[in-house]
C-alpha cells in the first residue's frame, strides 16, 4: 500500500491550504509539535482554522502514511477480512480513515470521535470528494477518557491518539474500544520512547481482555524489550512543497517514526505467525544480521551467512518490520 496521499485527499489538503501565507506554516507547524510533544491534547492545541491547516500540511501526511503502513501488516497476516463499518477514534482531520479506505473497499460506514470541534470539521471538508463511508461519515465531538458505550464496528483505529492522554486512562480507553470492536483494532503512536510506553499499555490490557495480536508482535507473551531499547519502526513518504515548507525542510522526503499494534478477535482466521525484523539489518562481508522478536517471546540475532545459497538472496530483500526469517 502507498504512503502517498490518494490524490482526492492531496487535492482537498491543497485546496485548504489556497491562499494561505506560506511564510507561517513553519512557524505555526513547530508551535503544533511543540504542544503534542508536551502531552496536550487536540482540542488545546488546534485553536484555529489555520492551525488545522498547519496540521493538514506538515503532519497529515505522515500519520496517513505511518498507518497505511500498519494496516498493510494487518492485512498480510488476515485472511479474507472484508470490514464494512469503521470507528476511527481521536480521528483527527480523518487521515486514519482514509488509510482504511484505500485498503478495504468494503467499508460502507464510518464514525469519527475527536475532541476537537475544528478536526471534525476540516475531516468533512477533506472527505467531500472522498471514498463515500468518509463523505457521509458521522462525526461526533467526543471525550474518550468518558465511558460511554461508543459504536461498534468491525474496524477500530486509534492513531496518535494515546500520546495526548495521561497513561492512568489508556488501560480503560483501550478496553471501552475493544468493547466497541467486533473484528480489528489498530493503534499506532510515535516511535518515540514514550508511545512505546503507551503501546505497551495497550498490549497488555488487550491481551487480558482475550484478544489476539496480529502485528508487530510475534507473540502474546510478556514484551523481551528493556529500556533504554524501544520497539519502533520507520515509514518513508515523500514530501510535498507545502510539505517541505511547513516542515522548513528542504529534503523531498520524511522517515516517519511510528510504533504500532493490532489486535484481532478470535474468530478472524490469521496467517501462521513468524519472526518480525526489529531493526534495520546489518550488513557484512560474511552475513547480514537481523534483530528479530520470535514467536517464543524472545528477541534474538538472526545470521544468514553469505554462503547459505538457499536462504541469503531473500534474505538480502529484507528490510526494517518484516516478517519472513525462521528461528
Amino acid at each position: 500500500m502507498s504512503p502517498d496521499l490518494p490524490p482526492a485527499l492531496r487535492q482537498g489538503v491543497d485546496a485548504l491550504l489556497h491562499g494561505v501565507r506560506r511564510s507561517g506554516l513553519a512557524a505555526r507547524s513547530s508551535d503544533l509539535s511543540d504542544g503534542y510533544r508536551a502531552g496536550k491534547a487536540s482540542k488545546v492545541v488546534i485553536r484555529s482554522a489555520e492551525d488545522a491547516a498547519a496540521y493538514a500540511a506538515a503532519r497529515l501526511p505522515a500519520t496517513y502514511a505511518a498507518v497505511a503502513r500498519a494496516l498493510s501488516e494487518a492485512d498480510e497476516r488476515l485472511v479474507d477480512f472484508q470490514p464494512t463499518s469503521l470507528l476511527d477514534a481521536g480521528s483527527g482531520p480523518g487521515a486514519a480513515g482514509w488509510a482504511a479506505t484505500q485498503l478495504w473497499g468494503s467499508l460502507e460506514t464510518a464514525v469519527l470521535l475527536d475532541s476537537s470541534r475544528i478536526f471534525l470539521d476540516l475531516a468533512k471538508r477533506l472527505a467531500a470528494g472522498g471514498p463515500p463511508a468518509l463523505a457521509q461519515a458521522d462525526r461526533r465531538l467526543a471525550d474518550l477518557t468518558q465511558a460511554d458505550p461508543w459504536p461498534r464496528a468491525d474496524l477500530v483505529l486509534a492513531s496518535y491518539v494515546l500520546a495526548e492522554l495521561p497513561q492512568d486512562k489508556i488501560p480503560d480507553v483501550v478496553e471501552n474500544l475493544w468493547s466497541a470492536c467486533d473484528g480489528l483494532m489498530v493503534v499506532v503512536e510515535p516511535g518515540s520512547s514514550e508511545g512505546w510506553a503507551k503501546i505497551k499499555l495497550a498490549r497488555d490490557r488487550l491481551i487480558a481482555l482475550g484478544a489476539v495480536l496480529v502485528a508487530p508482535c510475534a507473540h502474546a507473551l510478556p514484551c523481551p524489550i528493556q529500556a533504554p531499547d524501544w520497539c519502533h519502526f520507520v515509514q518513508r513518504l515523500p514530501r510535498s512543497r507545502d510539505h517541505r515548507q511547513a516542515k522548513g525542510a528542504d529534503r523531498p522526503f520524511e522517515d516517519e517514526k511510528f510504533i504500532y499494534l493490532i489486535a484481532a478477535r478470535p474468530e478472524l482466521a490469521l496467517t501462521g505467525q513468524a519472526p518480525r525484523i526489529l531493526a534495520p539489518p546489518r550488513q557484512t562481508k560474511t552475513a547480514i544480521e537481523f534483530k528479530i522478536c520470535t514467536p517464543a517471546g524472545t528477541c534474538s540475532t538472526h545470521t544468514v551467512a553469505r554462503r547459505d545459497k538457499d536462504n541469503y538472496p531473500a534474505a538480502r530483500r529484507l528490510d526494517w518490520g518484516d516478517l519472513g526469517l525462521g528461528e
